[in-house]
């Protein structure tokens, strides 16, 4: 996520830049008022990825070698033969990612909302 905002922020318009030092923006209120505004799009994709691998990241890391979590319970349901709980974890694990990305379609919304696309 670092990267591709800092990416983002050297990729901003140069004429907008300029704009806003025109108008007296420097430092803080030229980041806040000028840039930030210009990147919340890549911001926002850049968090729905990172989210979304940390989802991936967590189950399998709980997959390897934990004795709780969702990916305990995927592989413990797996070699006792409950499909029943197999299937819960599941559909839990494609909850829980589909309500963060709804958190953060709200955040976007919100944002795109204060500063305008």
């Amino acid at each position: 996520m670092y990267t591709t905002v800092t990416s983002a922020l050297r990729h901003v318009d140069a004429h907008l830049v300029e704009l806003g030092r025109s108008y007296g923006y420097s430092g803080t209120a030229l980041l806040s008022l000028v840039q930030l505004p210009a990147v919340v799009p890549a911001v926002i994709s850049s968090l729905r990825l990172a989210l979304a691998q940390a989802w991936l990241f967590l189950v399998a890391g709980e997959l390897l070698g934990a004795s709780l979590g969702l990916g305990y319970l995927l592989v413990d349901s797996q070699q006792n033969g409950r499909i029943d709980r197999l299937f819960l974890t599941i559909l839990l694990l494609g909850l829980l990612g589909k309500l963060t990305d709804t958190a953060v379609g709200l955040l976007e919304r919100f944002l795109l909302k204060r500063w305008g696309s």
